[in-house]
């Protein structure tokens, strides 16, 4: 459904509420005037979520509802997962909160796949812990690609600074095993796209970064530059694509180099994220670029040292919740402009003018 004619449903996994989830999501939804803005709706337990509005001294009303069909806009829905008490025990994750962050993220994911929701705004997870109660998957990325049949892209962005991952949670000895030529070529088709349809840059100028310290220095400090990045860019650029690079890691991250380009390919998880945190740690988002659905997240863990403290800043969930609903307003923009281009048309040749015309029955 266009974003023209609706008020934005954004739906909201909960994470691992014995970390700082809950209280980001309480916080990031404390002004009585956020539903004017969009309609949200929270998976998780209302139980849970009037415990922990008391412990912060938040003082907020929800509207529960048994599905996300039934949310309400004007008001802070809640769809009742849970409806046992809950055991809080900040900064531990414990079973019964690693189930509860399957639930809601399964659920939500769910909802956003029938439609019931427009974008889903996910709160962190505990991996590892998810990973024992039988989540496969080492991240939000290879979950949503699982459900949704396709590949994506781990993509942190903020206004001026937008890094891409080419390889996520893998040990950096298997770094080198999996990134290819053919790999570099297909996420940066990827990452082109995600610039023009959800960030309305026309032409995107990317740089792609080298593996290897100095990228490589000329072969001397590894070959993976000449051999698999270098050709890679070559041929993007033949493709059309502004594909620059292989830059050496160490000195690209200065505010002069990046700025000059739309986004950035790290080749792998630190080697992007290291510096996108330390430039853009408060307002950075996590976007998972290249998927028929929109879901973003802050660009930070449970951190359970300062969980029930009341010292977590919301800043990152309240940009990771409108900058999805950013994106979806600029797809749905982009979608209408490729549909108007693509309506059939009839030329009128009187007097010698061409005119575009509508065909009579359109």
């Amino acid at each position: 459904m266009s974003s023209k004619h609706h008020k934005i449903k954004v739906g909201i996994s909960v994470g691992d509420f014995n970390g700082i989830g809950v209280e980001i999501i309480l916080k990031a939804l404390k002004d009585k005037n956020i539903t004017d803005f969009f309609t949200p709706v929270i998976f998780g337990s209302g139980k849970l979520f009037s415990y922990q509005k008391n412990v912060f001294k938040i003082n907020t009303t929800f509207n529960y509802v048994q599905s996300a069909k039934e949310a309400a806009n004007g008001k802070l829905n809640i769809v009742n997962l849970w409806k046992d008490n809950v055991n809080v025990d900040f900064g531990t994750p414990t079973e019964e909160s690693t189930k509860m962050a399957i639930d809601s993220l399964e659920a939500a994911t769910d909802a956003l796949m029938k439609g019931e929701i427009d974008v889903l705004v996910t709160a962190p997870i505990n991996k590892d812990e998810m990973m024992k109660q039988g989540f496969k998957h080492a991240g939000h990325t290879g979950y949503f690609e699982e459900k949704f049949g396709k590949k994506g892209l781990m993509f942190l962005v903020t206004e001026k600074l937008k890094v891409a991952v080419s390889t996520h949670h893998i040990p950096v000895s298997e770094i080198s095993k999996n990134i290819s030529k053919q790999k570099i070529k297909e996420q940066v088709r990827v990452l082109n796209q995600s610039l023009i349809e959800d960030f309305c840059i026309q032409k995107p100028k990317i740089a792609i970064l080298g593996l290897n310290p100095h990228a490589g220095d000329g072969g001397a400090i590894g070959k993976e530059e000449i051999e698999i990045i270098e050709p890679a860019i070559k041929e993007l650029f033949n493709e059309g694509i502004l594909a620059f690079g292989s830059f050496p890691a160490d000195s690209f991250f200065q505010p002069e180099k990046y700025s000059s380009f739309d986004a950035v390919l790290a080749m792998y998880h630190d080697q992007g994220l290291a510096p996108f945190k330390t430039l853009a740690y408060e307002e950075g988002v996590n976007y998972t670029a290249g998927l028929p659905f929109i879901r973003t997240s802050p660009d930070h863990g449970v951190a359970y040292d300062i969980a029930g403290k009341n010292l977590a800043d919301e800043q990152s969930f309240s940009e990771a919740i409108f900058t999805a609903i950013k994106i979806f307003k600029n797809r749905n923009e982009y979608q209408d402009l490729i549909e108007s281009r693509l309506k059939p048309r009839v030329l009128a040749h009187d007097n010698g003018i061409d005119e575009d015309l509508p065909e009579e029955n359109e």
